[in-house]
């Protein structure tokens, strides 16, 4: 369905080496994609190359700032992941990631239970509710190297969200669109509070279009407090 070499190329220009496996099994990916998105609204996203550009490759870009490979496998939680992504990517593309997958939706779990499946990646947790709820469990706060999102809600309310999961010391990554100046600047007071540091900002030509996307990393070096994360109710006041 979709064209792997392009794929290998345009990851390659974003600093992602991919195998032709991984790039073959994404195409698995996308085949799934479409034929379940027939069934439910997963993405608005269906041409191939599209499917490359916008879902695949944006994704793998957020790797470049991951840890490097260690000893221990890299926790990882995709926090709202919808379709998937950009967790499922990550994970074939880095067999040492450990995935957590999280979304509210029973009928989107369903379909990542059946994409793991087949994409041959038994070890991905999946798990169902709402992440200001989740994470005040100890079997899911601060156990997590990495927290990701993408365009899941704007800056001050998506680091409520995630960083209550990372570790000391790990990483929480926020995949957003490069307008998002003046939300990331409302977000540091909440951030501090959570226990994270200023964000860094990492900007980027998605490859074949001329629209800039951004990640932004922030590194977490205290715990959480206790009265983190509110109910949501109170988080969607967060002024941006």
């Amino acid at each position: 369905m979709i064209d792997t070499l392009r794929l290998r190329e345009e990851a390659q220009s974003c600093g992602i080496s991919l195998e032709q496996e991984t790039a073959e099994k994404l195409d698995i990916y996308a085949r799934l994609l479409v034929e379940w998105n027939e069934k439910m609204n997963l993405t608005a996203i269906t041409a191939p190359g599209e499917i490359v550009t916008k879902h695949f490759v944006d994704s793998l870009t957020a790797g470049v700032l991951l840890p490097a490979a260690g000893e221990e496998p890299l926790t990882l939680v995709d926090v709202g992941t919808g379709a998937g992504f950009p967790g499922v990517p990550l994970a074939l593309w880095r067999p040492d990631i450990r995935l957590t997958l999280l979304d509210s939706l029973g009928k989107r779990v369903e379909w990542l239970t059946e994409l793991c499946r087949e994409l041959d990646l038994p070890d991905v947790v999946l798990l169902k509710g709402r992440a200001e709820e989740l994470s005040r469990r100890k079997t899911h706060r601060e156990q997590y190297d990495v927290a990701v999102s993408r365009a899941l809600a704007a800056m001050p309310m998506l680091a409520e969200l995630c960083l209550p999961y990372v570790k000391p010391g790990g990483l929480f990554l926020a995949m957003k669109s490069n307008k998002t100046d003046e939300e990331i600047a409302g977000a540091e007071k909440i951030i501090q509070a959570l226990g994270g540091e200023k964000p860094f900002v990492m900007d980027y030509l998605v490859p074949g279009t001329e629209v800039y996307h951004r990640v932004v990393t922030v590194f977490k070096a205290r715990p959480t407090p206790g009265s983190y994360p509110r109910k949501w109710t109170k988080i969607k006041e967060t002024k941006v």
